[in-house]
């Protein structure tokens, strides 16, 4: 590497403790810690894809080392602010394409080659289809290796904003013609009907690969919350219910059991308990209260899908109140089968996440609840009965039927495993 593009570039390394696979360039204008959805996603596929054992090296114009297993190559000419970028896009914009330009273009070609020499793979973020800086298009365009992902997030030649500064001819038509050795992704469908004409190729030939979200980072979970969601797979799951309550008879968690026992056989699907309290502290008896339930568990086979958190450590785990909340706000629904309570307070911290509710028809609960909840009677309704009935409200609940896409489909981590990886892995 020259010894004057090391001085005008950042190049922080850091070590990756997972056996490497591919090397991945990921190219943009711009990298984290910029606030932007571009950076955002470039952030979230980095991270996630050196989890999965890529070496993965982001190339950028400005931006920062994020994560020490990420190397990370900033250098002004790849991105859209350099005075030099800024001159030849004032030019460009009034239809001339000038000497600097081809020179600049030179310039970032060899560049291009450096930093990508040894990449199998550049996922290349807006590059292809806007007018940012051109010089940095077209020197891209220039390359036979290696492959690329065009990552689509706009398109300069179909917005109104940008089709004053866009011209016949070179360079501009490189924003709206089919490259070789690319394969194409948009981040949304209509984004990829206007790609398929812009091109002129069949749109169901463009992945359409969306943003994420990330659920812990956005729900602010402990570590506690994290180790759960690691161990138990929680996100996986169609329902999560949860009780929060300790392990003392009276709290009639052998009720739930079998209400979830019926729910999953009403249609097969992944519903989970969360069981968060420990043996009542005054009464002797309840410690065996726990190996009962184990027991009652391993009968309805649920070994899978009840979960209770005290016995998963050691020392037995008992959440902290924010690790409480995290969980709270994961799940979606309060499933509390309680014969006696002085007053109930989840029904209150179910209440305020907005948790769909479903209780023992009992005095303190009808006093908080009160037609705002989901009654049952513990002593005459059936858990069949209680199972039909919870499966019905959420059967045409429109906010959980959003919630569980998101969990099943708009994960970074599912997002990268499922989509992302098999474009990396193409042949």
């Amino acid at each position: 590497m020259e010894p004057e593009l090391q001085i005008c570039m950042q190049h922080k390394l850091g070590g990756n403790p997972i056996s490497m696979k591919s090397r991945i360039a990921i190219l943009h204008y711009a990298s984290p810690p910029g606030i932007g959805g571009v950076e955002s996603t470039i952030g979230h596929h980095a991270r996630k894809l050196v989890e999965l054992g890529y070496a993965i090296r982001v190339i950028s114009g400005m931006g920062d080392s994020c994560d020490r297993r990420i190397e990370t190559v900033i250098h002004p000419l790849f991105g859209s602010r350099d005075a030099q970028i800024v001159a030849t896009k004032q030019e460009l914009d009034i239809g001339i394409v000038s000497s600097a330009f081809e020179s600049l273009v030179s310039e970032i070609e060899a560049l291009l080659h450096q930093v990508l020499n040894d990449c199998d793979v550049c996922i290349v973020h807006n590059i292809h289809n806007m007018n940012k800086n051109l010089a940095l298009t077209a020197a891209l365009y220039r390359l036979s290796h290696p492959r690329l992902i065009a990552w689509c997030h706009d398109l300069a030649w179909t917005n109104p904003q940008y089709l004053g500064e866009l011209h016949e001819g070179y360079p501009w038509n490189l924003l709206r013609q089919v490259w070789s050795n690319t394969r194409y992704v948009t981040i949304s469908q209509s984004r990829r009907a206007e790609l398929g004409i812009l091109l002129g190729i069949p749109p169901e030939s463009i992945p359409v690969i969306t943003p994420g979200i990330d659920v812990a980072q956005f729900l602010q979970w402990t570590e506690t919350t994290r180790f759960l969601e690691e161990k138990l797979h929680l996100l996986d799951s169609d329902l999560l219910f949860l009780l929060p309550a300790r392990l003392t008879r009276r709290k009639n968690i052998a009720l739930a059991l079998h209400i979830l026992h019926h729910l999953r056989q009403i249609d097969d699907q992944d519903y989970r308990l969360i069981v968060t309290g420990p043996p009542g502290p005054h009464n002797p008896a309840n410690p065996g209260y726990l190996e009962e339930l184990l027991a009652l568990r391993k009968t309805l086979q649920l070994e899978t899908a009840v979960h209770f958190l005290y016995e998963l450590n050691d020392p037995p785990l008992i959440p902290d109140d924010t690790t409480l909340s995290n969980l709270y706000q994961l799940g979606d629904g309060l499933l509390f089968p309680s014969m006696q309570e002085g007053f109930g307070i989840p029904i209150l911290e179910a209440g305020i996440v907005s948790l769909p509710i479903f209780c023992a028809d009992i005095p303190p609960f009808r006093e908080t609840g009160l037609n705002d909840v989901q009654f049952f009677d513990p002593d005459q309704d059936s858990p069949a009965q209680i199972a039909a009935m919870i499966h019905n409200y959420f059967k045409d609940h429109a906010r959980q039927r959003l919630k569980a896409r998101v969990r099943h489909h708009y994960r970074w981590e599912v997002i990268v495993r499922q989509q992302l990886v098999p474009l990396l892995e193409e042949k």
